[in-house]
């Protein structure tokens, strides 16, 4: 089969591997059908995150049918249509029958490698590294899911794959990044990051009762479709000579958001703060595995007693974060890769209700041969590009 292939620092290729096959009587096969370039992919792309190797099979957002399945699966048929969680669960541990699928303490076969950077290993993940599992990705023609008993979500036939593909990961993130900031009604809410993630945390803040919605970026088309809802206010920081903290400070009458919901994670720009400059170049050197940059800034600009909200991906350490202003301020923080499993019946709901239509997003489709100029394309913002669908 044909499937996307990591190969080095922005070298990605279309390459020939040998079928997925049957590993346990758990798994099924899935034959992709759409697929997508995620926002967390580029972090994989530019080398950033430790463990990869060379053919290693990307992605983590995508759907299809299911030709083959294990003795053990019998929720679903060959033929069945499904969104299968970027996040792999068994269903049954202790962290799963809380709901907290992301942290499944069974799916990661490298669980030793994560603990020794994290402590504690979460679960494990489609084409995210060997240190989460190592699991070939979905931008491939076919995939084997793990517990398919219990990931594999069947959508209706009447919903394209286009409407139905970010509940893979984008929109339950998106929407757990707003739940997570714990959003009361009339609340003021800043949203640092304008990519899909941020697009999405955007209107489920809206949908959780938000009275203002304040979302920050500098990339014109980002900003634009932050704002074409006709409600949401944006700051281009670029153009904020005295920083997000005084337009949001200016903006809120001295007090600040009453939420913040960073959306950016381990590359955020800065667009020449000091900050974020020593950032880039601590980064360059292998010095940091990360550029806080907006984490300093929400722990900055949160009213006190406020809440930071973190979908965005860190990868390691985190430097000069100002930490004596989270707890003078009392700030309340929550993070962690999304319990998509949960959020997918909610999510599709709304999508069936017409409370959203998530094909707003995507700005470019193609095929998987196209995937690694697409890529390019993602990395570098051009040509008005904001979500990418590839069809194998």
């Amino acid at each position: 089969m044909k499937a996307l292939c990591w190969h080095g620092v922005g070298d990605v290729r279309v390459d020939v591997v040998p079928d997925p096959r049957l590993l346990d009587p758990r798994d099924a096969i899935i034959k992709v059908t759409s697929t997508a370039i995620c926002g967390s992919d580029l972090h994989l792309y530019g080398g950033l995150m430790p463990s990869l190797k060379s053919g290693d099979i990307l992605g983590h957002e995508f759907m299809g049918i299911v030709v083959e399945k294990g003795s053990e699966v019998t929720n679903l048929n060959i033929g069945d249509r499904v969104v299968v969680p970027f996040t792999i669960a068994c269903g049954d541990c202790f962290f799963c029958r809380k709901g907290l699928t992301s942290c499944c303490d069974r799916s990661n076969p490298n669980a030793e490698m994560a603990a020794k950077a994290m402590g504690h290993s979460p679960s494990g993940l489609f084409g995210y590294t060997h240190m989460l599992g190592g699991f070939s990705g979905g931008q491939a023609e076919y995939v084997r899911v793990p517990f398919a008993d219990v990931g594999p979500f069947k959508v209706p036939d009447h919903l394209s794959d286009e409407q139905v593909l970010f509940l893979s990961d984008i929109f339950p993130t998106g929407y757990m990044a707003a739940e997570n900031a714990d959003i009361e009604p009339g609340d003021t809410v800043a949203v640092w990051g304008c990519g899909p993630v941020g697009q999405f945390a955007i209107r489920s803040a809206w949908m959780l009762g938000a009275g203002r919605v304040i979302a920050i970026d500098y990339v014109p088309e980002r900003l634009a479709l932050a704002a074409s809802d006709g409600r949401t206010e944006i700051i281009d920081f670029s153009e904020e000579t005295n920083g997000v903290y005084e337009a949001l400070n200016r903006m809120t009458g001295g007090r600040g958001p009453d939420r913040c919901i960073d959306a950016v994670g381990t590359e955020a720009a800065g667009h020449g703060s000091v900050d974020a400059v020593i950032d880039k170049v601590k980064q360059a050197v292998k010095l940091v595995s990360d550029r806080p940059h907006v984490v300093r800034e929400t722990f900055l600009s949160c009213r006190c007693c406020g809440t930071i909200s973190m979908p965005g991906v860190y990868g390691g350490y985190l430097d000069a974060v100002p930490f004596g202003a989270f707890v003078n301020k009392g700030l309340t923080l929550k993070s962690g890769q999304t319990h998509v499993h949960r959020y997918m019946p909610i999510l599709l709901d709304k999508i069936e209700r017409g409370e959203i239509d998530p094909t707003f997003l995507i700005t470019h489709r193609g095929r998987l041969d196209d995937a690694p100029d697409l890529y390019k394309t993602f990395r570098d913002k051009a040509d008005g590009c904001i979500k990418v669908v590839l069809t194998p």
